[in-house]
């Protein structure tokens, strides 16, 4: 992607200069990003979704004001008879990882893709009936609300107390101060970023598309990067046993010797000394596909040509390494630039196909032989 190109999506912006001005720093309003859109998924292609055993979905429920319980909310799968009438007012459907299941839907989220595809999280489409919403709250990731269908009010301020409505299903903020308002239309779209307090209520039957992004808290990232580090840590470091030749008779028993805590220490030191150790881990983290992700077995490639990443394929790189779906490769030279061209572009030619070693060529037919990625028909 030419990121100093200007981008109807991005109201005529070029993506260098979005992400200098608005990315995580202020919202932005894009009359017809995408002119005269028409949803890919539409209502009944979503209930068939949140029916699925596989597809993460919940429903929220806004009952008449001054009723005990004002917010009600379930996790799916729903049947069509589990969910409110469409005549019914105010309750929504918010079906997540919608990209993941309609091509058609990957696709429009690929337009995103300025942002690193290390932050790109998922697609959610949310369905609601005339006055649906989930309440004024705010979100701890940059998000890009892109109206399908109808018309969505959306009021939206920074918002410097964050307390919480106590005892409710939803977190909704207690005191929401708005700042602006919007009324949205197919097209139309909003970016917010991270902690920006808002409020969507939709005016008629309506539909929304979010772009979320990953923002993994410091202390997930540790722990899944000590986790795998862990892993490695005994190809590493080795079987070498304590020893302690040396070790006096003791009178108090139960303190650890200073021996065994440096030889503990030294063993850390030694599982950390591969300075490539952290971004294998970290990279293996982010390319790993989300828990409800599954692959049918394909067909090993039987000759060079055009290859295509499944749409739920996760592909990254660094300088030394490629990441897919949670696996690492070592790549140099040819190989190593044509393994990058194929992460982001999330394609190769025949052509460059054929410019892979014969290494690189197995490889990539064990990926499509295990559904990761496809040759184009």
């Amino acid at each position: 992607m030419n990121v100093n190109e200007p981008l109807q999506l991005l109201g005529g912006l070029t993506p260098a200069t979005f992400m200098r001005r608005h990315w995580q720093k202020k919202p932005l309003v894009i009359r017809q990003a995408i002119p005269q859109f028409q949803a890919p998924v539409g209502r009944q292609e979503l209930l068939d979704l949140a029916a699925m055993d596989d597809v993460e979905s919940r429903l929220v429920v806004q009952a008449q004001p001054g009723t005990h319980k004002p917010w009600r909310f379930r996790q799916g799968p729903f049947a069509r008879k589990a969910l409110p009438p469409f005549k019914q007012a105010g309750w929504s459907l918010l079906v997540q990882g919608v990209d993941l299941h309609d091509e058609r839907v990957h696709a429009l989220m690929n337009q995103f893709r300025f942002v690193p595809d290390a932050r790109l999280d998922d697609l959610m489409v949310s369905y609601a009936s005339d006055g649906g919403g989930v309440g004024p709250h705010f979100d701890s990731y940059d998000v890009f609300l892109l109206q399908a269908h109808g018309r969505r009010r959306w009021r939206i301020g920074r918002q410097k107390d964050l307390s919480l409505q106590p005892d409710m299903p939803l977190k909704i903020l207690a005191n929401f101060e708005p700042e602006e308002e919007f009324v949205l239309e197919p097209g139309d779209m909003l970016y917010l970023p991270p902690r920006y307090a808002h409020d969507g209520v939709a005016e008629g039957e309506c539909m929304t598309y979010s772009i979320g992004f990953r923002a993994p808290a410091k202390g997930e990232l540790a722990r899944e990067v000590l986790q795998r580090m862990a892993e490695q840590a005994v190809d590493e470091v080795g079987s070498a046993l304590y020893r302690d030749p040396q070790q006096t008779a003791l009178e108090h028993s139960g303190e650890i010797p200073d021996a065994m805590v440096a030889f503990a220490q030294k063993a850390l030191e030694e599982a950390l000394r591969d300075p490539l150790a952290l971004r294998r881990a970290l990279g293996e983290y982010l390319s790993e596909p989300k828990a409800n992700v599954w692959f049918d077995e394909g067909e090993a490639a039987a000759a060079p040509g055009h290859v295509r990443l499944d749409r739920r394929t996760r592909m990254l790189y660094d300088q030394h390494h490629i990441f897919l779906n949670g696996e690492s490769f070592r790549a140099s030279g040819r190989d190593a630039q044509l393994m990058r061209r194929l992460a982001d572009a999330r394609e190769l030619t025949a052509t460059e196909y054929k410019r892979l070693g014969a290494d690189a060529q197995d490889l990539l037919a064990d990926w499509c032989a295990a559904g990761w990625m496809y040759v184009d028909a």
